[in-house]
């Protein structure tokens, strides 16, 4: 004879506790993690392949000649107006990457302004890193590859970086 399972009616279900609106969904660890350290490491990466492409063409316009190959380049005699030129293509791709997946999540803002404050910020930017080249260069007359990658494309690089995180986030990519 096949036996029929009933409810006990003596018995009620009971249902887990609700979280109450003051307890957080995540932990502190996590709500981190969500908030600022995946966005960071975006921007890391965005800004470590934007930073080899400058790079390259840095060092390809300063430093290298199309018939003597690397020593004295096309414009090594212009070094601000190579890396002007450097940032200026590097600045586009950086928009974009930021734009499009560091930042992606965000709600997209007014384009004309977002695109205004990325120029100004990047111009900023752009003369910090400008600056400590033109300081190795003309203040210390420093003038070899290893001078000019130290100075306007590594700590240059550094600095703008930096400059530029904390404003894109606050100005060309709110969260609103």
């Amino acid at each position: 004879m096949p036996v029929v399972l009933t409810p006990d009616s003596t018995t009620e279900e009971i249902a887990p506790p609700a979280p109450s609106p003051s307890t957080p969904a995540r932990s502190g660890a996590a709500s981190l993690f969500a908030e600022h350290l995946r966005p960071t490491l975006k921007f890391l990466v965005v800004g470590g392949i934007v930073f080899l492409l400058d790079a390259a063409m840095y060092n390809l316009l300063v430093f290298w000649h199309p018939t003597h190959g690397w020593g004295e380049g096309l414009m090594h005699a212009s070094p601000l107006t190579a890396k002007i030129i450097a940032i200026a293509i590097a600045s586009c791709l950086t928009y974009l990457g930021n734009r499009l997946w560091t930042f992606g999540d965000r709600p997209r803002p007014d384009t004309t302004r977002s695109i205004m404050m990325f120029i100004l910020i990047n111009l900023i930017a752009a003369g910090l890193q400008l600056s400590c080249l033109g300081f190795s260069r003309y203040v210390l007359g420093l003038d070899s590859v290893l001078a000019d990658n130290v100075s306007g494309t590594f700590i240059g690089q550094i600095v703008s970086t930096s400059f530029r995180y904390v404003t894109y986030g606050r100005f060309v990519f709110p969260k609103r």
